[in-house]
């Protein structure tokens, strides 16, 4: 990760903070490993604040993988840094991250935090201008179907105008006698 020498530049490009979003659970959310790689502690380090506060932290804060989730995610991410875990890691939702900086307290912790924030904020930016465009589009297509069945029914009226008419169909030429029906 990116170090932050100039007090004005973000702590970690938010580019790089997206990368390490993931959707589990229908959720979005960063593992223990790469927020304690963000903040600069090691993993146990930053699980054991967590511990020491678990009241801050519910289930739509925070919750482990379990081993099917974490296998999964490993063959997702090629190059896994995850060798030798003896348990899943947890996950932290955007609410758990915010929180995590009331526990974790250092200058370090606090610039990383706001960095994070600003990338859920930006990822739900990017998903609700998604869902907009997806809305959209299916405003259209229903649109364009209303006009193919009208521009289909144009179509077979000029065909039937252009079609050659009907041998049977004739009429003679000139004048004919009249049929009464009386």
């Amino acid at each position: 990760m990116a170090k932050n020498s100039n007090p004005g530049t973000p702590a970690v490009p938010v580019e790089e903070l997206i990368q390490t979003i993931h959707l589990i659970r229908g959720d979005r959310v960063m593992l223990d490993e790469d927020l304690a790689e963000l903040y600069a502690v090691e993993t146990r380090v930053l699980l054991q604040a967590v511990r020491r506060n678990l009241e801050r932290f519910p289930a739509d804060f925070m919750f482990q993988l379990t081993k099917q989730e974490f296998n999964d995610l490993r063959s997702q991410i090629v190059t896994s840094r995850w060798g030798g875990r003896r348990y899943p890691p947890y996950a932290f939702t955007e609410h758990g991250v915010a929180m995590l900086s009331s526990v974790l307290r250092s200058p370090k912790a606090i610039a990383v935090n706001i960095e994070i924030v600003r990338a859920f904020v930006r990822l739900r930016k990017l998903s609700f201008s998604n869902r907009d465009l997806a809305q959209k589009l299916g405003e259209l297509d229903r649109r364009v179907s209303k006009h193919d069945a009208a521009i289909a029914e144009i179509i077979e009226a000029i065909r039937q105008l252009v079609a050659p008419p009907d041998p049977g169909e004739k009429r003679s030429i000139g004048f004919a006698p009249w049929k009464d029906g009386a």
